[in-house]
């Protein structure tokens, strides 16, 4: 069964829970926006149903509730952002929001946001960079779930990586992807439901193709592309963890438990600005790009179902799992 909840709705709901957990109020409304905005652009996995888990961490000390980033510039175009422990929304916004006010100087920033945790759709940040005009790149690590190739035991997170760019007379070019081969949540789902999985998506703990969920669950994701995929995780490891200061995947403790130390993982952006770094005609010569791409039957661009879905929402709600509903709304009472 389920329920539904306008977006006001369900981001009250989001920082109740959160406030009731211990989480500062700025914080919370941070968190929450995060949340609803996966829920209206049909993200779900990164939705109100990371709710509960967020708010035992905060309880458990896993996460600060209340942790204040701190920014640190290191030299005129790089920024390090230490998110002292707490939810990454707040000091990834805090550190964007700085950069972008310096890019028009510099042309391009980086920033390093370390000891952090769950970053959410990483599309979303560099979404709000491109409504600015801004060009921006993200990469973020995780706690561990794919091996390196050839290997069983997991080392890299599933690594999501993402890219925005502003385009004119259009709602912005957003392409989000983690680099997994199916999402982890798909894999659980399966096993829920006692159903098998395509022998591709993931290996047992020792190593082998499987087709049962339940022992995948026990082992490893594999990545995109295979060997190459595995390479391309290991750089996005590297940018998001080792470039950052954040813990590697295999020292990261999980997203979803309560238990054991803060996670302190790595989040990579590159904000640009495409004027100068293109030259005026930048937004012109895109458009030329992506109308070689819609021109021809069948295609479309990354992030049009997105667009739908949050129009959509925008007027209709969500609907959230009516038990996941009862139990947030006890949490806010608390």
């Amino acid at each position: 069964m389920t329920a539904h909840l306008t977006l006001s709705e369900a981001r009250d709901l989001a920082h109740a829970v959160l406030v009731a957990a211990g989480t500062s109020p700025q914080n919370a409304a941070a968190v929450a926006d995060a949340l609803v905005a996966a829920e209206a652009d049909g993200i779900a996995s990164h939705g109100l149903s990371r709710l509960p888990a967020y708010a035992d961490q905060v309880k458990s000390g896993k996460v600060a509730g209340a942790a204040v980033p701190a920014l640190h510039w290191t030299a005129e175009a790089t920024l390090r952002v230490d998110a002292g422990a707490g939810f990454a929304f707040p000091a990834v916004a805090a550190g964007l929001d700085a950069a972008a006010g310096r890019v028009a100087k510099t042309g391009i920033v980086g920033v390093a946001v370390y000891a952090s945790h769950h970053a959410g759709a990483m599309g979303h940040h560099v979404e709000k960079l491109a409504a600015r005009g801004l060009a921006g790149l993200a990469f973020s690590n995780s706690p561990s779930a794919i091996a390196p190739w050839g290997g069983s035991a997991g080392v890299f997170g599933t690594n999501p990586i993402a890219f925005a760019v502003p385009r004119a007379g259009a709602a912005p070019l957003v392409i989000d992807a983690s680099l997994s081969k199916v999402a982890r949540g798909k894999i659980m789902v399966a096993a829920q439901r006692g159903t098998a999985i395509p022998d591709d998506w993931a290996l047992d703990p020792e190593g082998r193709p499987t087709t049962d969920p339940k022992a995948a669950l026990e082992g490893t994701m594999l990545p995109i592309g295979d060997a190459k995929g595995a390479a391309l995780v290991l750089m996005v490891e590297i940018l998001a963890a080792a470039l950052t200061g954040g813990q590697f995947g295999f020292e990261a403790s999980s997203f979803f438990t309560a238990d054991g130390p803060a996670p302190r993982i790595g989040h990579l952006f590159v904000v640009m600005d495409p004027a100068r770094l293109g030259g005026p005609d930048f937004a012109a010569r895109l458009e030329v790009l992506l109308g070689a791409i819609l021109g021809q039957d069948g295609t479309r661009l990354p992030g049009d179902r997105r667009l739908g879905a949050r129009a959509k929402a925008a007027t209709a709600g969500i609907s959230v799992p009516a038990a996941l509903l009862e139990d947030l709304r006890a949490r806010a009472e608390r």
